[in-house]
């Protein structure tokens, strides 16, 4: 696990919402506080599918995608003030965390990893990123989380999104 400060706000906030750089991310949840509290539970209601085939790829991820939420927390973020604070909970999605993990050669076989995740902190004034991951079952590796950290760290890098490191 690595915690980042995003350094330039500007550039970071019009790649994560003006951009498709997050896109390949699933949303877990967005709590942004401006004059009103919006909590967004990115969990697919799997009964508003039923029947529906094939199933949208998303619901069988469990999360609904960044491309289809980044707009509304967007719009609720806009405007003249500047929000009190938000936190987004996203989660690379499946088949890119199990591409990441293969081409990083892990010890780990990737359907052990749930889950490869970003939290997004901003409290008003900064934005920190912690990054984190989920198994299926206890693991004595870590090799996959440093897979993330790097693979994170070339992609803010790639996106010129700037950084500094926080100390642990």
């Amino acid at each position: 696990m690595i915690a980042l400060q995003i350094t330039s706000m500007k550039q970071f906030m019009n790649q994560l919402l003006a951009s498709d750089a997050f896109d390949s991310f699933l949303l877990e949840e967005a709590i942004i506080r401006t004059a009103n509290t919006f909590t967004i539970d990115g969990h697919i209601n799997r009964d508003f599918f039923r029947g529906e085939e094939p199933e949208p790829l998303s619901v069988s991820w469990g999360f609904r995608p960044w491309s289809e939420i980044k707009g509304l927390c967007f719009d609720l973020i806009k405007g003249k003030r500047t929000p009190l604070s938000f936190q987004f909970v996203l989660h690379l999605a499946p088949e890119k965390a199990s591409a990441l993990l293969t081409k990083g050669n892990s010890d780990v076989d990737p359907s052990l990893v749930k889950s490869l995740i970003l939290n997004i902190r901003y409290d008003g004034t900064k934005a920190m990123l912690t990054t984190g991951s989920a198994y299926h079952t206890f693991l004595l590796s870590k090799e996959p989380d440093a897979i993330w950290d790097k693979a994170l760290i070339k992609f803010l890098t790639q996106k010129e999104i700037a950084f500094e490191f926080l100390q642990a």
